[in-house]
Order: C-alpha cells, then structure tokens, then sequence
C-alpha cells in the first residue's frame, strides 16, 4: 500500500490552501486596503514555519511512497525558507508601496517561490525534486519581470527564462541517464545502486556531467553564472532579495540529496567538477565584483563567490563537510536579507539606491544605518567578529581537513581580494560627503527588523556554535549520511 502522510507535508499544504486564499479574497478587497492580503500571507508564513517544527520528528522517515522525505534537515531549512520569505516581505513593505508592487502578485508569486523551494527541500526523489525545481523557477521569472513599465525588468526576466528553460533540460536529460543506468527514480534505491556498482558506469558519468551542470545554473557558480548580474540588476530589489535568499537554501538541499546521497558513490568523480566550480567561481566573482559601480551587480558577483565558498564545503564529502556548507548558505541568506533591506531602506519613491555612491556620507545621515550597513559588508568579507567569518572559516577548515590546502589558499587569497570591494562601500559611508540629504524614512517594523538582523550577523558571529550546533543535529537526524 502506498505510504501517505500528510504530516509530511503539512507546511506545503498551509502555503498552497494559503496562496488560493490570498487570490481569492484579494478579488473583494480595494486599492487602499492591500494590507489585508499583505497581512493574510505574513499568517499563512507564521502558520508554515510553525507546522515545520510542529511536524518535525527526531527519526527520518518517508511519505508518498518514498517521494517525500520527513526528516530534520527538511523541518529545519522549511522553517528557517518560512522565515526568510517573511523577513523580507517585511524589509520591502514600504518600497513595495512606492512602487506599485504591494499588491497580491506579489505575495501569491513569493507563496509560491516559496512552495518550490519547500517541496525541493523535502524531496527524496528525482520527480519530487525536478518538481520543486520548476515550480519555483516559474515563479521566480514572473517576478523579475514583474515591473512591466521597465524594460531592463524585461530583458532580465527573458534572459532568465531562456537560460533557465535550457539549464532545466539539461538537468532533466542528466536524470533521465542516471534513471537509465539504475533502473529507479527513488534517491536512496539509486545510492544502494550506486554502492553495489549497478548500473552503466559510463552513461552514470555522463548523467552525473549534466546533472553537476544545472545545479551549477541554479547556484549562479561560473562558467553557469552570467544570468546572475542581469537578473539582480534589472529585477526590483524586493524580487532580487527573494532570489538571492529562500531558493539559496534549497539550492543547498538540492546538492546534498542528489550529489551527498543519490549520487554519493560517484563522489570522487563530482569532487573534481566541483573543485573546478568552486575555483572559478570564487576567483572570478570576486575580481569582477571590484569593477561595479552598482551595488546590486556588486552584491550578484559577490553572490557567485559566495556560491564558490559553499562549494567547497562538500569537497569533503562527509558530515563535517555537509554541516559546513549549511552552516555557510545559512549565513549568507542572514547577510543577504540585510543587504538587500539596506537598499531598500535608502530608496524612496522614484529613486533606487543602487549605486555606490548613493551610500556616501551615510554616516552623516544616520550612523546607526552606516553601523547595520557595515556590519553586512564585513559579514560578506569574512571579517571578525561578524557570522561571514566563522562561516569562512568552517568551510575553508573541512577543505583543509579533506585534503584541498592549496584552494584553500586561493580561497584565503580571492577573501583578500574581496575583501577590497567591501570595505569600499565601508570608506564611502564613512569619509566621503553625502551626495543625498533628503531624511531616511522607513516604517517602525521594517526598521526593527532591519536592526535585528544586522545584530544578528554580530551575535551569530561571537557565539556561531548554537547555529552551527542546529546545522549537525539536523544532518546527524536526517537518516542521509
């Protein structure tokens, strides 16, 4: 008998019914009362994040006969997308307004990012996950272009498109080979496969190829990664923070369930891929980054890097490396969240600060919001005593430990190089003047919030051992390593 669970999917099934409603009573309500819809998706979240650790169980187990898995690590990166997606929504509250972008488009598409990225996390089957996937990234192109009047939105959201549309079919066409060679679509009958030396061995390589190749598309890792500058520039900065957040941590259980599990008995031949990933992408991004005078194509170049950086987590290939790696998305989904919510902080009705010199002379204007702001860019530098170090840290350690001394020098030598670009945003707030004078305005919530989260990349920083600790549970409870 199929094994059916709906506990299992609890949190997808809140967000989906949560979605419909948000359609459905947005029909009846006006222009001047869009705080209702606003308000009805910030409760189907709470009630997600909440059924993600209500249902949270300390044994793995499987639903829908095998299609689903219900373990830690699903429960933990469901909360931890709930929240992310709430956080922002909050942070962009009042540029959503400015904008004529607080309406229920919006939220309905970032529900739904939302469902993708929950049903990727939970999946323990190549259907379940090639799912998840595509139901995201539908959901993700509509909202890049979502600013119809703008034709960089547009050029953005066709590039996207086209690119993601190609990258699909190649990770589907990798699938499909591995599913030859094995016989099964199911993550754990592919791994026992794999560990009994089943299976064509070199149509198995050339799966593993195409599958390396669109999960480096979906991660934004070089050669994979020239969507990435368009898509956070010409995007609203409200959609570029839910690109750059929630679908980071699925990107993350996406590569532990299909390379650490699926396909972990071919770990030595998706380690050198990825080694080669994790290079180009941390010294490429980081070089090109010093270049921009934009911030948002700064912070999509410094995104690249980071990517490399997770990357080298899962050069080991064992649980301290895994952690690592979760540790690391984890941290920079933290810093994202502010960095993006700084921008909007400091754009107003038709203004965008997303130059760099629109962030000159912060200081002058609110020391407090320099102080938030240089917090982020030490975080993303990998400077004591923020989160964004101790996550460099960890991950350069288990590169260390699996043997990989010299990229983690490159990786030491492209933080240096990064570090440059940073610290730039740091020396313009602080010893330049001000360009713009005109007064921060922002809501009460979105500035406590904000507030919160940039401490939060200190406290993380100085006492790192409580997320790292959750990081290990939820891999050690998972049943997958």
């Amino acid at each position: 008998m199929p094994t059916v669970n709906f506990s299992a999917v609890a949190p997808e099934i809140v967000v989906l019914c949560g979605a419909g409603a948000v359609l459905m009573i947005d029909l009846f309500v006006s222009d001047a009362r869009r705080h209702v819809s606003f308000w009805l998706t910030q409760i189907v979240l709470l009630i997600a994040a909440w059924m993600s650790l209500a249902t949270m169980q300390a044994e793995p187990a499987s639903a829908f006969s095998g299609m689903v898995a219900d373990d830690m690590l699903a429960a933990t990166l469901k909360f931890m997308s709930c929240a992310a997606v709430s956080l922002g929504l909050f942070l962009s509250r009042s540029y959503c307004v400015a904008r004529g972008l607080f309406r229920a488009e919006t939220f309905v598409l970032a529900l739904f990012t939302l469902l993708g990225t929950m049903v990727m996390i939970a999946a323990s089957s190549f259907v379940t996950l090639y799912l998840g996937l595509e139901l995201q990234a539908l959901s993700l192109y509509a909202m890049v272009a979502m600013h119809r009047t703008s034709n960089i939105a547009s050029e953005a959201a066709m590039k996207y498109f086209v690119l993601g549309a190609l990258a699909s079919g190649i990770l589907l066409y990798g699938m499909s080979m591995i599913y030859g060679a094995t016989g099964s679509l199911d993550i754990a009958v592919v791994a026992r496969e794999l560990a009994g030396a089943g299976g064509s061995r070199t149509m198995l390589l050339f799966g593993l190829v195409f599958v390396v190749s669109g999960i480096a598309f979906k991660l934004g890792a070089v050669p994979y990664h020239m969507w990435v500058p368009d898509v956070y520039d010409g995007a609203p900065t409200v959609m570029t923070l839910l690109i750059g957040t929630a679908p980071k941590l699925a990107a993350f259980a996406f590569m532990l369930r299909l390379l650490g599990v699926a396909l972990g008995g071919l770990w030595l031949d998706w380690q050198g891929m990825l080694i080669v990933l994790a290079l180009l992408s941390m010294v490429f991004g980081n070089i090109v980054a010093i270049a921009q005078t934009n911030i948002k194509r700064m912070l999509a170049y410094s995104s690249i890097a980071n990517m490399g950086f997770m990357l080298m987590g899962f050069l080991a290939a064992n649980p301290n490396g895994y952690s690592a790696a979760m540790f690391y998305v984890i941290a920079y989904v933290l810093t994202s969240l502010a960095s993006f919510g700084m921008v909007m902080l400091l754009s107003r009705e038709g203004f965008e600060a997303d130059r760099l010199d629109d962030f000159k002379g912060l200081n002058q204007r609110s020391p407090w919001w320099a102080f938030m702001m240089l917090l982020v860019m030490f975080s993303l530098a990998g400077i004591p005593p923020t989160v964004g170090f101790y996550s460099k840290f960890t991950v350069i350690q288990a590169a260390v430990d699996a043997g990989f001394v010299w990229l983690a020098v490159v990786a030491v030598l492209s933080s240096l190089v990064g570090a440059f670009y940073y610290l730039r945003v740091v020396k313009l707030m602080y010893f330049d003047d001000a360009i713009d004078t005109e007064p921060i305005d922002a809501r009460a919530d979105s500035r406590a919030l904000l507030t919160m989260n940039g401490l939060a990349l200190l406290i993380f920083g100085v006492l790192p051992q409580p997320l790292l600790g959750v990081c290990v549970v939820a891999l050690a409870h998972s049943g997958l390593l």
